[in-house]
């Protein structure tokens, strides 16, 4: 996935060439905060046609940089920093890594459940009830019990008929966003599609989820995996991995992985 590690990268430079440019407009129309209360913030904005744009989500120094695309006027995305004030910025670009600021705005997040933004539909983890994948999460849950039963459903379900794309893998470019109903029809995807697939799933059967990226012992390239919320903890679950070795939980008992050979980068 040095593909993924190539897109992560260019995040950071993004971060450091920004030029302050006088704003284009004043308002913050394009900001939506009506669903501010689940952690989440949906944009509102025409991106201009052949002009690469940005959203940058900030919060004590750390940032979060995202494409936005002429095609998609109108998306979701978390606020994962925790409770503060926010600074959501957008960006486009000037030439090679620069980019201009259009316009910015500053907004107080404050969840009296933190877990709350790992249940939403975000850019990429994006779903819909209506989804294939959803209705599927849905089947493979009725008759859960708790929420491991939910878990334990749709980790066998990915990982028993979710094959790795090798030639996605290899031609992947630096903007690619999953697509849930597609890994499902498709049945093949990279660890982004897997990570995603699972999330998505799991979040619309109110089971909070991430989507973590960042290295691995288990794989030599960045990687992407999900950290799940079960009985009060985090615990860590590689459907990539496991989907390659050929794994279920009535094969081995155990769904998840040691939490020390994951070092997350980003959290979505």
């Amino acid at each position: 996935m040095k593909k993924l590690y190539g897109f992560i990268l260019s995040l950071f430079v993004i971060a450091g060439s920004i030029q302050f440019a006088p704003k284009a407009f004043a308002s913050a129309e394009w900001l939506d905060t009506s669903n501010i209360g689940q952690g989440v913030i949906g944009i509102h904005y025409s991106v201009p046609q052949n002009k690469k744009t940005k959203l940058m989500i900030t919060k004590n120094g750390s940032s979060y940089t995202y494409n936005l695309y002429a095609s998609k006027s109108d998306e979701s995305f978390p606020l994962q920093l925790g409770n503060g004030t926010y600074k959501v910025s957008i960006m486009e670009n000037t030439t090679g890594n620069k980019y201009k600021l259009i316009d910015s705005d500053s907004i107080e997040l404050s969840l009296t459940d933190p877990n709350a933004v790992y249940l939403s539909s975000v850019q990429n983890i994006n779903w819909s009830p209506s989804d294939r994948a959803i209705q599927k999460a849905k089947q493979l849950t009725q008759n859960a019990a708790t929420d491991k039963d939910k878990v334990t459903a749709i980790y066998n379900y990915v990982v028993s008929n979710v094959k790795y794309d090798y030639d996605l893998a290899a031609n992947v470019t630096t903007d690619y966003i999953p697509s849930i109903d597609n890994t499902l029809a498709t049945k093949k995807g990279i660890c982004y599609d897997y990570a995603s697939l699972f999330a998505a799933m799991l979040r619309s059967v109110d089971v909070p989820t991430k989507l973590v990226m960042g290295q691995s012992s288990y794989v030599t390239a960045y990687h992407a995996w999900n950290e799940v919320l079960i009985d009060g903890q985090w615990v860590t679950i590689d459907t990539t991995v496991d989907a390659g070795l050929g794994k279920t939980k009535q094969a081995t008992g155990s769904i998840t992985k040691l939490a020390s050979k994951y070092t997350g980068a980003k959290y979505y």
